[in-house]
């Protein structure tokens, strides 16, 4: 007879909106064991699974550190209640836990001043996309599928009219009747019990003792300080000839989000395992990444089975159109289905699709050895070239008024890159011949059509470097210290290291914006380059490499997606973080299309 044999959750705590799936492994009537589902449709030797979700309503009230989620909170800021922030926000654990939290928390107070006598609505202006109330719920924008199943979760009413138990001061509803279950807000600071049992298929009766666990206490969807949109100061606003639609402007969004694959707890072991599991980490990147509302969106590191499976459909439900080219395989050892590559994304109402270029440096590789390698050295120079990165080019064509434009003659085409270099500090050169591979292609495409270009991506090389020099100045000098690593000459002669793209950095911008209220986004640049001084944050590594780069020639920055500080991320926090789920964080900058100038 079919009969259950444990279960158990992947993780320890319930989150506000993440999906929770139970491992059930069953043992089959010939003895043998399979995590296979059994449901009343489609019965095992006449019997069947059936699940049940319960809440425990205890008469005690239980509030939530909004620092330390998975703590009980102990105090509350009153601050935040005068200054109407969501008073999940207000909790805190321990008097420690509200001193070291101070300096970004007087920022909530802050802002909230702020945006009241700015426009009287702070909960808008200050929370936006994680916009929390009343004991902490979670926030509004996610995604289709976790809001679905908040609502429904099987068969059972999220309100239900009859008390399943009551006993020792504790009420126990029933909330679910599926194998998977999404804790709602109403689920915060309580208990979740998950209950199997075997029933027969004929009679409808159980069969057995049930299989039960319980959870911890469900906690909210931790939520980061919001980051604003600023304008970019002194840069003008074109005519209205040129522009990409009749609202005249279009974000882009560039984010290495780290592939689950790459995220284990002995190499990011600061993160508390459930803010690593990837049931929390894609919702919450989905949150972020939708909260942003960008009308073309470039993800890096897209595992391809989380492509296919997650975001390409959840995208699609919030209008979104995808693109993805997976890496090769030829160094990767692990399961093709983990294999990351480069996603990207485009509002459906903004852009349509023209066409695709697929660069896989490998292919160059075996190009480059066969001309310039002799034969008995190019196994030595693949081992070197061939590390599976490619890039992703995607031609798009604006709409007016979610229509093409019938005229042929003011057609506005866009030419985005999304790539991601290899990572290897000791393979400068590597790093090099990539980043100058994909710009000779750029400039084939740019040959071809006068057409505005971004570049975005994980570049993993940081600003100075040799792949930074050549993207930002259109050269390299050839003193560069990267240069004295090429054992294959790959990057001989010197002189051939330069392109003809009019490339500038978005986010340099911010150097060269005046005014009152600019000096703390120019505090985030370093000096020397006007690069952000970070994009990715670790126990080991601090530093930028990632950048949006657009054709100074035929696009504008109108603003920028401000950049996070020290503060920001509070004090010693590495990424990931229950708040922000990638060691990246995102960049995101507002276009204009301009009139065409001369190419340098």
């Amino acid at each position: 007879m079919l009969s259950v044999v444990r279960v158990h959750l992947p993780s320890d705590i319930p989150i506000v909106g993440c999906e929770l799936t139970p491992y059930v492994l069953l043992r089959r009537p010939d003895r043998t064991v399979t995590t296979d589902d059994v449901s009343e449709i489609n019965p095992l030797d006449g019997h069947f699974l059936r699940y049940k979700w319960y809440r425990v309503q205890s008469d005690k009230k239980v509030a939530v550190c909004s620092i330390h989620p998975s703590e009980q909170a102990t105090l509350q800021c009153l601050g935040c209640v005068k200054a109407k922030i969501p008073v999940a926000k207000s909790y805190h654990c321990t008097p420690k836990c509200f001193s070291d939290a101070w300096q970004h928390h007087r920022v909530l107070h802050d802002r909230a001043a702020s945006a009241v006598n700015d426009n009287g609505n702070e909960e808008e202006e200050l929370f936006g996309r994680f916009n929390n109330s009343g004991s902490g719920s979670s926030n509004t924008t996610l995604s289709a599928s976790a809001s679905s199943a908040s609502l429904t979760n099987g068969a059972a009413p999220v309100y239900p009219a009859a008390v399943t138990q009551r006993s020792g001061g504790e009420t126990w509803f029933e909330v679910g009747r599926s194998k998977t279950y999404t804790p709602t807000a109403d689920d915060i600071g309580h208990v979740l019990k998950f209950e199997c049992v075997v029933v027969d298929a004929e009679t409808k009766l159980t069969v057995g003792h049930a299989s039960t666990l319980l959870t911890s206490r469900v906690i909210p969807a931790p939520s980061p300080s919001p980051r604003r949109m600023i304008p970019v100061d002194g840069m003008g606003h074109l005519d209205a000839e040129g522009r990409i639609t009749s609202s005249g402007s279009f974000t882009v969004l560039s984010y290495n989000i780290l592939s689950d694959s790459y995220a284990s707890s002995e190499l990011y072991n600061y993160c508390p395992s459930w803010a690593l599991s990837w049931p929390y980490r894609r919702q919450n990147l989905l949150r972020e990444i939708v909260g942003y509302r960008a009308d073309i969106i470039c993800l890096q590191e897209v595992q391809s089975d989380h492509y296919e499976e997650f975001f390409a459909p959840e995208l699609d439900k919030h209008g979104y159109y995808g693109l993805y080219k997976k890496k090769t395989n030829e160094v990767f050892l692990g399961n093709a289905n983990t294999i990351d590559g480069c996603a990207t994304f485009f509002r459906r109402d903004r852009f349509s699709h023209v066409k695709k270029y697929e660069v896989e440096f490998n292919k160059a590789a075996q190009s480059l050895t066969d001309a310039m390698i002799p034969t008995s050295q190019r196994k030595t120079a693949l081992n070197r070239l061939v590390k599976d990165n490619v890039a992703l080019i995607v031609v798009l064509e604006a709409k007016v008024n979610n229509q093409p434009v019938d005229n042929p003659g003011k057609r506005q085409l866009l030419c985005v890159a999304n790539t991601h270099v290899n990572v290897h500090d000791d393979l400068k050169d590597v790093k090099l011949w990539q980043v100058h591979t994909l710009l000779k292609g750029l400039e084939k495409i740019a040959a071809s059509a006068d057409i505005p270009m971004l570049v975005c991506g994980d570049f993993n090389s940081v600003p100075g470097s040799a792949p930074h020099s050549l993207l930002a100045m259109g050269k390299v000098d050839p003193s560069h210290p990267d240069l004295a690593v090429d054992p294959l000459t790959i990057l001989h002669p010197r002189t051939k290291l330069v392109h003809q793209l009019p490339l500038v950095s978005a986010y340099s911008s911010f150097a060269r914006t005046i005014g009152v209220g600019y000096e703390q986004h120019r505090r985030r640049l370093d000096s020397t380059t006007n690069e952000p001084l970070f994009t990715n944050v670790t126990r080991d590594f601090i530093g930028s490499l990632d950048y949006i780069f657009y054709t100074a020639d035929s696009l504008v920055v109108e603003s920028l997606l401000e950049l996070l500080d020290e503060e920001s991320l509070r004090k010693d926090t590495a990424l990931p973080s229950p708040e922000w789920s990638s060691d990246h964080i995102a960049l995101l900058a507002e276009f204009r299309c301009c009139k065409n100038r001369s190419r340098r």
